[in-house]
C-alpha cells in the first residue's frame, strides 16, 4: 500500500494530486490505525472461536449506524472551519470549532443512550442465542465508548480542517500497542487479571478511546499551535442558533449519507447473520478487510473534501475543478490497487482471522465479490466527499439512499433468498449499489463544476 502511494506521489510531483495525497497521508494512516484497533479486535476474540467472533459482528452491525452517524456529524467541523482558514479567519475559526464540539457532544451522548437503551434488541435478530448472549455485555461497552470516541473524531476533525494532521494520526498510531496489549490482559486473562474474553475487549476499547480523547484535547488547549484561536475564546466560544444551524446544514444529510451506506452493509449483515454463525463469521471477516482498504478511500475523500472546501471558501472554482479531477484519478488507480491484492491474497487474508475451514473457504469467495467493487467503492466516497466541500449534500444524500436502500439492498436480497445464492447474492447487491453511488455522485460533480465553469 506504501509503494502504491509513492508511486503516485513520485508520478505527479508538485501538482494537486501531490498536495491532496501530503495532506491525505496523515488521515490515512489515522483512519487505518483506528480501523487496526477493530480487526486486532476482531482477531483476538477470533482465537477464542467462531461464535465470539460472530457476536463481535452482531455488535458492530448494530452499532455501525449510529457510529457512522455521529461520525457525519462531525465533519461539518471540519467543512466549516476549512471554509474560515480559506479566508484567514480565526476568529470564524475558533467560533466554529466550539459550536461543533458542543453539537457533536450532544449527538455522542444521545447516541450512547440510544444504543445502551435498545441493546435487548440483539436477542430479536434472529441469531444464534449463543452469540446474542455472548454480545450482550459487549454492546453495552462498545455503547458508553462512543461518548469519548466521538469527542476524539471531533477534536481530530477540526485539526484536519487546519490542515494539522499528524497530530491525530500519532495518537491513532499510539493506541494500537495500548488496545492491543489491554485485550491481552482483559481477554485472555493475563497478569492475574479475571478472564473476560468478548467482553474484556469491550474495556479495552473504552479505555483507549478516553485515553485518546483526553490527550488530544489538552494539545488543544495548552500546545502553541492553537493558540491563535484560544485568545479569542470570549468572543468565540458562545452557542450561536445560526452557527449551529449551519453546521447541521452540513453535518445531517453528511451522516445520512454514511448512514445509508454503512446501514445497507449492516443490515446485510444481520440477514446473512440469519443464515447461520459460519455465513456471519466469514461476511465479518471480508467485509473487515473491504473497510481496511476503504479508509484509504475515506483519508483521500476528507483530503478532497477539506482542499476544495478551502478553495470554496475564496470561491477560486478552477482549483475545484483542478483538486476534484486529480482525486477522482487517485482513487481509481487505488481502487484497481486494492482489486488486485484481493485476488491475489483471498486465501491468505481470511486465516489471520480465524482457522475454521468452511468460515476461510467461504471468506475467500466473499472477497472475489469486494474485489470487483473497489473501485466504485473508492470513487463513490471521493465523489461524496468533493460535494461535501462545495456545500452540496442534500440531493447527494438522496442519490445515495436510492443507490442502497433501492437497488443493492434489494437486488441482494433476492439474490440471497429467492435464487438461493445465499451470502454472494448479498454481496452482488453491494456491487451494483456502490456503483450506481458511483456514477451518480461522481456525474453530480461534474456537472455542478461544469456549471461554474460556463456561468
Amino acid at each position: 500500500m506504501w509503494a502504491f502511494m509513492q508511486f503516485i506521489m513520485s508520478r505527479w510531483g508538485d501538482t494537486e494530486t501531490y498536495k491532496t495525497i501530503r495532506l491525505a497521508v496523515p488521515i490515512i494512516i489515522g483512519e487505518l490505525a483506528q480501523m487496526s484497533l477493530h480487526l486486532i479486535d476482531t482477531a483476538m476474540v477470533g482465537a477464542i472461536s467462531y461464535k465470539h467472533l460472530a457476536a463481535a459482528a452482531l455488535v458492530m452491525n448494530a452499532v455501525n449506524i449510529p457510529f457512522v452517524i455521529g461520525i457525519g456529524m462531525t465533519m461539518s467541523v471540519s467543512q466549516m472551519v476549512s471554509m474560515a482558514n480559506g479566508r484567514r479567519d480565526a476568529q470564524q475559526v475558533s467560533h466554529y470549532f466550539f459550536n461543533g464540539f458542543c453539537l457533536c457532544a450532544l449527538f455522542a451522548v444521545l447516541i450512547s443512550l440510544g444504543l445502551l437503551a435498545g441493546r435487548q434488541i440483539l436477542f430479536h435478530l434472529g441469531q444464534d442465542p449463543e452469540v446474542a448472549t455472548l454480545a450482550y455485555p459487549f454492546m453495552q461497552l462498545v455503547g458508553i465508548s462512543i461518548i469519548p470516541m466521538l469527542l476524539f473524531m471531533t477534536l481530530k476533525q477540526f485539526t484536519d480542517g487546519l490542515e494539522y494532521t499528524r497530530t491525530a494520526m500519532i495518537l491513532s498510531l499510539g493506541a494500537l500497542p495500548v488496545n492491543t496489549f489491554l485485550n491481552w490482559l482483559f481477554i485472555y486473562g493475563n497478569w492475574g487479571f479475571p478472564r473476560m474474553e468478548l467482553e474484556g475487549a469491550g474495556w479495552a476499547t473504552l479505555i483507549t478511546r478516553i485515553l485518546i480523547f483526553v490527550v488530544l484535547g489538552i494539545i488543544i488547549l495548552k500546545h502553541g499551535t492553537f493558540r491563535k484561536y484560544r485568545l479569542v475564546r470570549q468572543r468565540q466560544w458562545r452557542f450561536n442558533g445560526k452557527t449551529m444551524l449551519e453546521l447541521l446544514y452540513i453535518g445531517v444529510p453528511s451522516s445520512l449519507q454514511l448512514g445509508m451506506e454503512v446501514s445497507a452493509f449492516a443490515v446485510s449483515g444481520i440477514i446473512i447473520g440469519t443464515i447461520g454463525a459460519v455465513s456471519q463469521a466469514a461476511h465479518q471477516i471480508a467485509l473487515s478487510c473491504a473497510a481496511f482498504t476503504f479508509m484509504v478511500s475515506m483519508g483521500l475523500s476528507q483530503a478532497g473534501s477539506i482542499r476544495v472546501s478551502n478553495a470554496y471558501g475564496r470561491s477560486d472554482w478552477n482549483k475545484i475543478r483542478t483538486i476534484g479531477k486529480s482525486t477522482l484519478i487517485t482513487a481509481l488507480i487505488y481502487g484497481s490497487f486494492c482489486a488486485f491484492c484481493f485476488i491475489l491474497f483471498r486465501w491468505q487474508l481470511p486465516g489471520l482471522f480465524n482457522g475454521n475451514p468452511e468460515v476461510v473457504h467461504l471468506a475467500s469467495v466473499l472477497l472475489l465479490f469486494a474485489a470487483v467493487f473497489q473501485i466504485s467503492d473508492s470513487t463513490q466516497a471521493i465523489g461524496a466527499g468533493l460535494l461535501r466541500g462545495i456545500k452540496d449534500v442534500k440531493v447527494p444524500t438522496l442519490l445515495v439512499t436510492i443507490a442502497y436502500w433501492a437497488i443493492g439492498l434489494p437486488l441482494g436480497y433476492l439474490l440471497a433468498f429467492h435464487f438461493g445464492m445465499r451470502s454472494p447474492g448479498i454481496w452482488l447487491g453491494f456491487i451494483a449499489g456502490l456503483t450506481m453511488a458511483s456514477l451518480l455522485l461522481v456525474a453530480r460533480f461534474i456537472k455542478k463544476v461544469k456549471i461554474k465553469k460556463y456561468s
